[in-house]
């Protein structure tokens, strides 16, 4: 990039050919440079929301997730803002003249949570499916990098993949009941 800033400043022209084809160049090199910070931040938001899923399994546990637990651990997912909201709203009602002082963050959270639902709701949450044991054993060995994350594989969970897994289990469990 310094390079090219040497180049263009020796340009005379601004209007010429070398100067355009230099203009374009660094714009492809800024282009290029924006989309790899968006995978970086993409991969940013994918660790941290493994990490909570991580956190939140008990360590000593062995056997993935039952569909049910799974979405309960979903639904605790949607309300780890809680707190801040009522921290927000704390504030908000104390101050008459600073109405909106954190109204910025409370929007940010609530659209947050309003897609992530509206997600889990319909297309799945990108996230692992804890019920697979071998996927559980992924996640128990990642090194909660954000580097890491591309290399573990992810679902799209929801809600009504889970009602699938809860259908199953319970035909599994009534099969093996009858069998005995």
């Amino acid at each position: 990039m310094t390079n090219l800033r040497k180049e263009l400043e020796k340009c005379k022209h601004p209007n010429s050919r070398k100067t355009k084809a230099l203009g374009k160049k660094a714009r492809r090199q800024n282009n290029k440079h924006k989309v790899r910070l968006g995978h970086a931040i993409k991969s940013n938001i994918t660790g941290e929301k493994l990490s909570w899923f991580l956190g939140q399994i008990d360590e000593g546990r062995t056997e993935p997730l039952r569909p049910q637990e799974l979405e309960d651990l979903i639904e605790l997912y949607f309300t780890r803002f809680d707190e801040e909201l009522e921290q927000i709203n704390l504030k908000q009602s104390i101050g008459k003249h600073r109405a909106n002082q954190h109204a910025a963050r409370k929007d940010v959270i609530t659209m947050t949570l309003e897609k992530e639902r509206n997600e889990f709701r319909t297309g799945g949450l990108e996230l692992m499916n804890l019920c697979d044991p071998l996927k559980l054993k992924m996640l128990r060995d990642w090194d909660g990098s954000a580097l890491s994350v591309q290399h573990l594989k992810l679902d799209l969970v929801s809600y009504n993949m889970l009602q699938r897994l809860k259908e199953q289990s319970k035909k599994k469990e009534t099969s093996e009941q009858m069998e005995t």
